[in-house]
Order: C-alpha cells, then sequence, then structure tokens
C-alpha cells in the first residue's frame, strides 16, 4: 500500500503527498502497448512546457479516429507521469483496447483560476485536438481521475455533457460540501468554489455513466458517499482502502474495464 495519511491533513492540504510527488524515471513498457511523449505551450497555462503522455495498444483501432482514449487526470503533486508511474494505468491498455492519455495540471484543480490558468480547458481545448492529430476518437471519450483528478473529472463531464463523456471514473475524489471545508489553494475564494461545485452542477451528469470509487477510511469518504446519494444512477464502490496508491492501483484494471464497456 502507499504512504497513508491523516484525515485532517488531507482536508487541509497541508501534508507533503511523497507517492504524488515522486517519480520512477520510467515505466516498463507492456506487451502490445505503445508509449508516447512529448509537450505543447497552452495559452490556458502560459509560459509553461505542457508534458503529455500517450498509452495505445496495438494495433490500434482502424481508420481516423477509431481508437477509444480514456483522459486521466492526476491528484495534486502530480503531473502526466504520475497515472503509469504509480497506479500504471499502462498495464490496462492492451487488454481493454483502450488508449490512455495524460498531462500535466499543476495543482489548479483543473478548473479556472484568477490568476489565467485553466487546465481543464487546456485540457479540452489542447489536449484533445493533439490526440485526435494521432488517429485518437475524440468526439466521445472516458475520463478517470485520482483525488483532485477524480473531483476534475467529474466536472470536466458536467462541461463536455453526455454527447462527449461514455463513462467518468472518479477515484477517491476530493469533494467538499461547502466552501470552508476546501484545502488551501484549491479554490480561490468562496465564490469560486461556488461557480465549480459538482455537487451543484450534478444535474449536467444525468445521461453520462458515473462510477465512484473511494476507501472507507479514506478522508473524502463522507462527501463522496453524499455525491452517490445525489446522484442514485451512479456505480458507487465503497470498500476497504484508504487514500493510497495502493487502493488506486488494486482499481484501475476494474475501472478501466468499466470504461471499456462503454466506449464500445
Amino acid at each position: 500500500m502507499g504512504t497513508e495519511i491523516s484525515r485532517r491533513g488531507v482536508l487541509a492540504g497541508v501534508v507533503a503527498i511523497p507517492w504524488l510527488v515522486a517519480c520512477s524515471p520510467g515505466i516498463d513498457k507492456p506487451a502490445g502497448v505503445v508509449l508516447e511523449d512529448g509537450t505543447f505551450s497552452s495559452r490556458f497555462w502560459p509560459g509553461r512546457d505542457v508534458r503529455w503522455r500517450l498509452a495505445s495498444p496495438t494495433p490500434r483501432g482502424t481508420g481516423p479516429g477509431a481508437q477509444p482514449l480514456v483522459v486521466a487526470l492526476h491528484g495534486h503533486g502530480g503531473g502526466a507521469d504520475w497515472p503509469f508511474n504509480s497506479v500504471h494505468i499502462e498495464r490496462h491498455v492492451a487488454s481493454t483496447g483502450l488508449a490512455v492519455a495524460t498531462v500535466d495540471g499543476g495543482d489548479f484543480y483543473w478548473h479556472a483560476r484568477r490568476s489565467g490558468t485553466d487546465t481543464g480547458r487546456m485540457v479540452i481545448e489542447d489536449l484533445l485536438p493533439l490526440m485526435a492529430s494521432k488517429g485518437m476518437a475524440t468526439d466521445r471519450i472516458g475520463l478517470i481521475g485520482w483525488s483532485m483528478g477524480g473531483y476534475g473529472a467529474l466536472l470536466m463531464a458536467t462541461k463536455l455533457g453526455p454527447t462527449r463523456v461514455a463513462g467518468v471514473v472518479a477515484a477517491s475524489a476530493a469533494l467538499w460540501q461547502s466552501p470552508g471545508d476546501s484545502a488551501p489553494g484549491a479554490f480561490d475564494d468562496s465564490e469560486d468554489f461556488v461557480r465549480n461545485d459538482v455537487f451543484v452542477a450534478r444535474g449536467k451528469l444525468r445521461g453520462i455513466p458515473v462510477r465512484l470509487d473511494c476507501g472507507r477510511d479514506d478522508p473524502f469518504i463522507a462527501a463522496n458517499r453524499a455525491f452517490a446519494r445525489e446522484l442514485p444512477d451512479a456505480v458507487a464502490t465503497f470498500d476497504e482502502g484508504a487514500h493510497t496508491e495502493g487502493y488506486w492501483t488494486a482499481h484501475a484494471g476494474a475501472q478501466m474495464k468499466w470504461l471499456a464497456d462503454r466506449l464500445r
């Protein structure tokens, strides 16, 4: 299991998360998988060379835009490498036939910030066109995210809607039910929280299959349970585990298979 951290520390955002900030120098490429990476510049994150990674099956889907794609959003302190180096999402590419794209997102919680940075819009307007140029199907995608990225995946699904999102997986989503509970830096102020409150926007998830996974010892379990109650059609798994790399790795295969079933 990954390093366990306290409920108070996670919710307050005051604890360094070593399993998010530490990345191994590389990954072993599984059989039947092609790995690519690069950088791009974005007006939604000025002055930054934004790194992306792509793991796709061989052979890919035939024809332009035929390869089903999942966009994976990392958690606080992570980057484009994290879903590979920590959760090893690439291990589930060949078996599911899904490609997985990742991208640096900083610690901006995947929404527009007062600074002018908007990593959520960067995914939609920069990463997806880039993936389309590589033969990925971007007209209808899957979304998966962990912690901050779980929140971001839900938020992004509300913006893209059911015509573009075949399914969204939120693993240990960083959810808060009021502005005063949120971690320092997650939102600019209470108005920013309200503008990007997925509880309020839950109606926009209607028609999108949603899967919520959260460990019963996770500091976000109460908010995830509350969110599941607001989405009675969601598939919710609240089982043994905590806010750890080990929990996420153990669930990644089932989550990718669930997305594959919805992207077929």
